[in-house]
C-alpha cells in the first residue's frame, strides 16, 4: 500500500482505533538514560547534536503501527502547513494513546503554530507529565511563554530546559551577555 493510501487508512480507523487498546509506551530504558547523561555532559555542541538526534529517533518512534500512522501523518501535515488537519490527526493519536508524550508534543507543536497558545502549554503539560525530560517539550514552553509575552518567565523554563540539553537552538533566546 502507498504511503498515502496508508494515512488515509489510518484517518478512516481513528474512531475505531480509539477504542482499541494502545500499547503503553511510559517505558524508560537504561540506554535512554545513557543518551540523557551524554547529551547533558557533551562538551560541544557538536558532541551533543548526534546524541539529541538519537533522543529525537526514540521519541518519534510510536508505541505500535497505528500509531505511528498517526503520528506520520500528522507530523506530514504540519510540514505541508496543513495545521487544522494536523491537529485533528494528532487529537485522534492522543485518544489513542494518551501515554505517548509525543503526541502531546506534536500536537502542543501544531497549536503554536497556529497561536492557541494556551491549549499548547496545556499539551506541553502533559507531555512533560509523561517524558520530564522531553527537551522539545520544555524548548516549546519557554518558547511559547516568550510569544505570550511572558518574557522572564519564558526566559526561566528555558534556563530549566537547558539543564536538560545544554544545546538547545533556543538557547539564543536568552538575554544576551548571559551565561548559559
Amino acid at each position: 500500500m502507498r504511503k498515502e493510501g496508508a494515512m488515509f487508512l489510518a484517518l478512516l480507523l481513528a474512531p475505531a482505533l480509539a477504542a482499541a487498546a494502545c500499547p503503553n509506551s511510559g517505558v524508560v530504558s537504561e540506554d535512554h538514560t545513557q543518551l540523557f547523561n551524554a547529551l547533558r555532559t557533551s562538551p560541544t555542541e557538536m558532541a551533543g547534536l548526534p546524541i539529541q538526534n538519537q533522543i529525537w529517533d526514540l521519541w518519534i518512534v510510536a508505541p505500535d503501527e497505528q500509531s505511528q500512522l498517526m503520528l506520520d501523518n500528522g507530523r506530514e501535515r504540519i510540514r505541508y502547513g496543513d495545521y487544522e488537519r494536523a491537529e485533528d490527526v494528532l487529537s485522534d493519536l492522543i485518544v489513542y494513546c494518551p501515554t505517548y508524550a509525543e503526541g502531546w508534543n506534536q500536537r502542543a507543536f501544531v497549536r503554536f503554530l497556529r497561536q492557541d497558545y494556551g491549549r499548547a502549554l496545556d499539551d506541553i503539560t502533559e507531555a512533560l507529565n509523561l517524558e520530564p525530560l522531553h527537551f522539545g517539550a520544555l524548548a516549546g514552553r519557554a518558547t511559547t511563554l516568550i510569544n505570550m509575552g511572558r518574557t522572564e518567565v519564558g526566559a526561566t523554563a528555558l534556563r530549566e530546559a537547558l539543564k536538560v540539553n545544554p544545546w538547545l537552538s533556543e538557547r539564543h533566546l536568552l538575554p544576551s551577555g548571559e551565561d548559559l
